[in-house]
Parts: structure tokens; sequence; C-alpha cells
């Protein structure tokens, strides 16, 4: 926590005073500075006094500094996502394709950059935990993994949040899917059906997850539920949930289970998980058998692979589960599949829309096409 006027403080000095140092070392310079001042005189003010003092340092350092050479491509409102395979090689994606950048570092830079950019979320990455997702300020998504796991350097990957796609107006204008596939699926959303939404990675899934929820019709509650904080959810009543990793001791985790068990206590008129890829696929399927709306992203080839795999997953969750129960309930509780491709150009556009019928044929769940891109 920084005191009152010492972040303040600490940026005037930064802006006023000249100095031949690295920005870095004249900012933790003065930052210490500050820091000691507002010691020095917190006792006789009434103030708190700084205990963690490199604590708080490293807080201020983290908000005047940015993410030093990266903050530019962050900035830049066309790039969409930024990657470091290693310190020389450091990738962006800009619509769809990706590119390599002028740019080197060091891998104490590299460790830095991820130090400051995991300040704020509070989680942590190191031997015992060589992964770690994490939301950024902006709402931006970090992915690190660490050596062992990788070869040699750090892996980071940070996928941008993107304002522009927030709905499904915005993608009819990028020609993601048509005006008539738009309306369908918003007087879908505001009749309270369930939506599971396919594709490969990078496909477009999370955007179109969160246009969808966009549609919701005015007043509706919202519950989301994610492993890491990415659905930038701007309905007025919203609850975010977020899970947590294990401590150090490995207890405290909080995984997707739990948090759909709890959302489904929290009055949601739609229950919105960022992605089942596991064992919560169990529990989502019960819950959209209980009368409440959800939504969801699943990685599949096609949209009726992606029906396969929602009845295959919650078998994970224990042997007692077994398709003859999880067939017909994915079929009466899923009621569309919005399925999402990333063409060879790196354009992103809905390919299918699945109409679950909610019978059961030949053991697979029955669905109709009443939308693919292209067809008259």
């Amino acid at each position: 926590m920084v005191p009152t006027g010492v972040l303040e403080r600490t940026q005037h000095r930064l802006r006023t005073e000249a100095s031949d140092r690295l920005p870095a070392e004249e900012a933790a310079r003065v930052a210490r500075e500050e820091i000691r001042r507002h010691n020095d005189i917190a006792a006789a003010r009434g103030l708190t006094v700084v205990e963690d003092e490199q604590g708080c340092e490293r807080e201020i350092l983290a908000r005047v500094l940015g993410y030093g050479p990266l903050q530019p491509y962050l900035d830049d409102p066309t790039v969409e996502e930024l990657w470091i395979n290693a310190p020389d090689r450091v990738f962006v994606a800009r619509n769809g394709t990706s590119e390599r950048l002028p740019l080197t570092l060091t891998d104490g830079m590299v460790r830095d950059l991820v130090e400051r950019m995991l300040h704020s979320s509070g989680r942590r990455v190191d031997l015992s935990q060589p992964f770690v997702d994490a939301s950024l300020p902006d709402g931006s998504r970090l992915h690190v993994v660490i050596p062992d796991i990788t070869r040699r350097h750090w892996s980071v990957n940070i996928r941008k949040f993107l304002p522009r796609y927030g709905n499904l107006a915005a993608l009819v204008e990028s020609g993601s899917l048509t005006r008539g596939a738009a309306r369908y699926l918003r007087d879908a959303v505001r009749a309270g059906r369930s939506i599971l939404v396919s594709g490969a990675t990078h496909a477009g899934k999370t955007t179109m997850l969160g246009a969808l929820i966009d549609a919701s019709a005015p007043g509706a509650r919202v519950v989301t539920v994610e492993e890491t904080f990415e659905l930038a959810v701007v309905v007025d009543d919203v609850v975010a949930l977020q899970g947590r990793q294990p401590s150090l001791e490995g207890t405290g985790e909080v995984t997707l289970r739990r948090l759909i068990k709890e959302a489904l206590r929290m009055r949601p008129d739609r229950l919105v998980v960022g992605e089942v890829r596991d064992a919560e696929a169990l529990d989502l399927v019960l819950a959209l058998n209980t009368g409440v709306p959800g939504a969801a992203t699943i990685h599949a080839n096609s949209a009726h692979e992606a029906l396969d795999k929602l009845c295959a997953l919650p078998l994970l969750a224990g042997r007692n589960i077994d398709a003859e129960f999880l067939v017909p309930a994915v079929a009466r509780g899923v009621h569309l599949v919005v399925h999402c491709r990333r063409d060879e150009s790196g354009h992103r556009f809905v390919q299918e829309i699945l109409e679950v019928t909610g019978a059961v044929v030949d053991g697979s769940v029955a669905a109709r096409s009443v939308y693919r891109a292209g067809a008259a």
C-alpha cells in the first residue's frame, strides 16, 4: 500500500529533475527517498509508517514505469497479442497475423517485467509454480512459463483486451458475422437460451462470448466464472469470479468447479464460464439443467464436435458419471453452438451456428445448422 502523497511526489520529481541515470534506476532512487522521507515524518504527524519499504518501492515502480520497452506495443490499439520466446525473439499479432519486433531485451529485463506485471495480481511464478495466468490492470491476460519447463528462457504471452469488438454490432462491422446472424444471436440471448461458443485457439471465442453477454437484456444479472479474469463485461449487474492458485503450502486453491457452485447461489440470470476444459464441465451441465441460462467457450474443431466434447469432459469428474446421463443432459441444457474460425489471412469469423433440437439420435446430441458462413 503506497501512502498518500508518496506516489505523487515521486512522479513529480521524475518529471522535473534531470538525471543521467537510467529511468528504472532513477525511479528506484527517488521512490526510496520519498518512502524514507514519509517514514521520517509519519510518527510526528500521526501517519501510517511504511513497514515493507521494498514492497512499497516495487508498487511505486510498477505504477511509474509501466512495462518498459513493451509499453508502446501494449498501448498500440492495432496489437492484439504480444509474446516473448526469448529476450531477442519478441513478437506481436495484428489482425490475426504475427510479426517479429526489432526489440532485444535481456533475461533480467524479462524477469523484471514479469514481476511488475504480477505485482498487482497477487500471483507468483517460481520453481514450485512454473506456470502462471494473471490479469493485467487493463484486462489483458498474462501467461508465463519458466525453465526448466521451458528449455532456457522465460516464455511470456500477453493477450490484450480489445474493447472495439465488445458487442455484436462491432463484430458485424468487422465482417465476423452477418446482421441477420447477429440479430438471431441477440434474440437468443434475450430469450434466455444457453449458448456454447467453440473454436480453435485464437479463433475469437472469448471475444464472441463477451459480445453475447453484452446483448443481455437490461437489468439481467450476470455471474462470470474464469480461471483468470479475461472477460470485459460492461452490463450493470455483474459479478466476476476468478479461481485461485494454491499457496506455497498447497492450501487455499479455489477451482472452477467450486466457483460454478458458488455462482448458482448468487441469483444469476445468466451463468458464464470463460472456458470449459476439465471436470468443471459436469457442474456446468448440471447448472444448465436447473433452469439457469448459461454461456461458455470450449476448444473444438467444429460445432458438432463441441457438443461431443461437452458430453465427454464431465467423465473426468469421476467414475460414477456415464454417457447415458450426460448426453440427454447436454441435449436439454444447451440450445445453440456458435463455432468461430480464423482463416489463413488471420480473419476471424463465425463459421456456423447450430441449434440443438433437444433430442438424442444414435447416442449423440441432435442439432441442425441455422447459419453457415458463405451459405445463401
